[in-house]
């Protein structure tokens, strides 16, 4: 005990003892951190260039893509990798729903759904900087459904915006958050590994005590090389050969407010809640079932008063699990379809079932060790 006082925090990372039987879907973590370190260099680049005033905001963006030496690189590099940032850290926490992890480690958990939450909000405001139609519009959209909110509603939405409609204002505060948000992201990111590095990882077999372990390092640091080398690769493609392929043909064209695009919507990783907001008549209902949608993975730990059977031993649980996400998937789909039928009325059964499947296959998980037994 006292020689392991005495480590490094380097060498406690290298001998943090780690299961045996963990697979390429424990690499999402280190690959997150590498794609936030990523966005934070890239977006200290584009910073020194930008400019936060409506008549010249759109052409510094292209004086970045044209005139600024690198800068086009950096730009793509940025926007896309915003876009691997949540095709990543869904596939963490699609990993951590099927082996259950917010069960055996609920802090860690507790803290990934709060980078989530915070990350969802940076990508939104760096979605607006550009100041394209899309930028402006969907600033203009999604800011206005706080006035659903009893009473304080209206004044909030005058507070985001800083006057009566998005401006100048909205502008200089979005940047200033967006500039400053990543950093929170980089905190919370450390206290996720540390409570993480309380118990260790969790394994496909179960949090079981006579799991074979064996030392971080170099068993998993080096596929974890492996890993970012996949990805550096994943991202020079996109980068070099297809920069705009994740991003809306709108937001190439200037910011106008007498000129409302044909089909609103935010970027794809939003596309999920965005249909769920839609699939409701009522705005405020619309509003707090959007809110939950995300802020329904909080609750997740309180159902774990008895330990359900692992996923690698629960053929139920791995069905449904495997069929929510198929459902995520096609709310996703409706987010960008256009808003009339038959689309609206497919969201409404998907959204009940996205709450259903938390509530009845998550949250009493007790009930797969009843169902097996």
């Amino acid at each position: 005990m006292h020689k392991l006082r005495q480590m490094n925090p380097l060498e406690n990372l290298g001998g943090l003892p780690s299961p045996v039987s963990i697979s390429i879907w424990w690499n999402g973590g280190s690959i997150l951190g590498l794609l936030l370190g990523l966005q934070i260099v890239t977006g200290l680049f584009l910073s020194m260039h930008y400019t936060a005033d409506l008549v010249n905001t759109f052409s510094s963006v292209i004086h970045i893509v044209r005139d600024t030496p690198g800068g086009w690189l950096f730009r793509n590099f940025h926007a896309n990798g915003a876009s691997l940032f949540f095709v990543f850290i869904y596939l963490h926490m699609a990993r951590g729903l099927y082996y259950q992890s917010y069960m055996t480690q609920p802090r860690s958990w507790l803290v990934g759904v709060t980078i989530f939450i915070v990350s969802m909000a940076t990508a939104f405001l760096g979605y607006v900087l550009p100041w394209g139609q899309m930028s402006f519009w969907g600033a203009t959209v999604i800011t206005n459904l706080l006035s659903a909110i009893p009473y304080l509603g209206p004044s909030i939405v005058e507070w985001v915006w800083g006057g009566f409609s998005v401006g100048q204002s909205t502008l200089n505060r979005f940047f200033s958050l967006h500039f400053i948000l990543p950093f929170l992201i980089g905190g919370l990111s450390a206290l996720h590994i540390i409570f993480l590095h309380e118990k260790g990882s969790t394994s496909p077999i179960g949090d079981l005590t006579h799991v074979s372990k064996t030392t971080f390092h170099p068993y998993y640091s080096w596929k974890d090389m492996v890993g970012f080398l996949v990805l550096a690769f994943v991202i020079v493609i996109l980068g070099f050969f297809y920069p705009a392929v994740l991003g809306d043909p709108e937001n190439f064209i200037p910011a106008n407010p007498m000129v409302t695009p044909v089909h609103i919507q935010p970027e794809w990783y939003f596309l999920f809640a965005y249909a769920i907001l839609r699939s409701i008549p009522s705005k405020l209902g619309g509003v707090v079932a959007l809110g939950m949608s995300v802020a329904i993975f909080y609750f997740l730990p309180l159902g774990r008063g008895k330990m359900a059977m692992p996923a690698a031993f629960t053929p139920p649980y791995q069905f449904t699990f495997w069929l929510f996400i198929v459902f995520f998937i096609l709310l996703t789909w409706l987010g960008a379809c256009p808003i009339e039928e038959p689309y609206m009325s497919l969201a409404v059964p998907l959204t009940f079932i996205y709450f259903a499947w938390f509530i009845l296959f998550i949250s009493v998980p007790s009930m797969w060790k009843k169902f097996i037994n």
